[in-house]
């Protein structure tokens, strides 16, 4: 009897190791693990031809990119602990209420990207909290040295708009800053991770004289150079002055903001700072990683589909060393982490860096 049973499990142990993966058919020839998944290589190709200017790493994914944080920051335990409304994280509300949200101070300038994208996500029928996560993990895919994010969907559409005062600003302090994100689930060191996306970002209203303005030389690339240019000491200002939320830059062209500052030099985050500088690796596997988490803040994970397939494959590309910008050397470095000197990078030869506007 028993050896009759051990040979049943036995076969049907065989019989389900053999048994071959039902994968959903999409268009264009295209195969998913899950059916969900295919409406998002509908999605891909339209937003690539139509918004990401045939796959580049433009304008349009910099603002992408910014809206899923903007959305998604919208989540407070501590209001709910305090009985009151605390968000409901990357839901969407940021597009569903577009009228209410883009008028807090702090999102300031993402109501062209909203009204941008909206009609791509009506147009392929998929909620407004995916189809933000969707499309700036899309987005980052296309620029040099990027990550492959993970999506998931299914997230569903909201009834309530965020609080305001939940995300932070270029003139927080430091401690505001680690608060809020604290309150959100984010460690220092995570923030830091989150701010790669600067490397391929850029401002409009900081100094709204001087739109399309980047945080470094190399705003095409997700690359280390953002990293190395915030500890640089700063000398000008690229516009007509100081404004809120801005200090000096060390280059031409060039804006610093005064969060970015502090934070590379803060002593509870300054080494994780520096480390990006020369691991290259570790920062882009760190924000997958804390993207991962933003992306389904607020959200029941259970419930959503791991859709991560659907997401370009980055190109591989070499790119170069992280060097100090030309015209400058390690005395002008404002290195801050005490435990582990300054890497030894040069600058390359040649007239002083400046820096086009994106």
């Amino acid at each position: 009897m028993f050896s009759n049973i051990l040979t049943f499990l036995v076969a049907l142990a065989i019989a389900a190791t053999a048994a071959p993966n039902r994968l959903a058919t999409c268009s264009n020839g295209r195969t998913a693990t899950h059916e969900a998944c295919c409406v998002w290589f509908d999605v891909l190709d339209d937003l690539q031809t139509n918004l990401f200017d045939g796959g580049e790493c433009g304008e349009e994914v910099h603002e992408s990119l910014r809206l899923t944080f903007h959305d998604a920051i919208g989540f407070s335990p501590k209001l709910f602990s305090e009985g009151k409304f605390g968000g409901l994280g990357a839901d969407g509300s940021i597009m569903h209420f577009a009228e209410i949200e883009t008028a807090f101070h702090a999102n300031n300038g993402v109501d062209g990207i909203v009204e941008t994208q909206r009609p791509f996500a009506i147009k392929h029928r998929v909620s407004f909290a995916d189809f933000i996560q969707f499309a700036g993990a899309v987005g980052v895919s296309n620029c040099a040295g990027g990550p492959r994010l993970q999506f998931l969907a299914g997230r569903p559409n909201v009834t309530q708009p965020s609080p305001d005062l939940l995300v932070p600003e270029p003139s927080d302090d430091t401690d505001t800053i680690f608060a809020r994100m604290g309150d959100a689930g984010f460690s220092p060191v995570e923030v830091v991770a989150l701010l790669a996306s600067h490397s391929v970002a850029g401002q409009d209203h900081v100094d709204p004289t001087i739109p399309g303005t980047p945080f470094d030389s190399t705003p095409s690339k997700f690359d280390s150079q953002f990293f190395v240019e915030t500890l640089m000491k700063g000398t000008l200002f690229p516009g007509n002055g100081s404004n809120v939320g801005e200090v000096e830059s060390p280059l031409a062209g060039e804006i610093r903001i005064l969060s970015d500052f502090e934070i590379a030099r803060d002593s509870r985050t300054a080494c994780e700072w520096q480390s990006f500088i020369t691991d290259h690796t570790s920062m882009v596997r760190k924000f997958e990683k804390v993207m991962a988490k933003l992306a389904v803040l607020g959200q029941q994970t259970k419930r959503l589909v791991d859709c991560s397939e659907v997401i370009p494959v980055p190109a591989t590309v070499q790119l170069p060393p992280p060097m100090l910008p030309a015209g400058q050397s390690l005395e002008d470095v404002e290195a801050s982490c005490q435990a582990t000197p300054f890497p030894a990078i040069s600058a390359p030869p040649g007239p002083a860096t400046t820096v086009a506007p994106v």
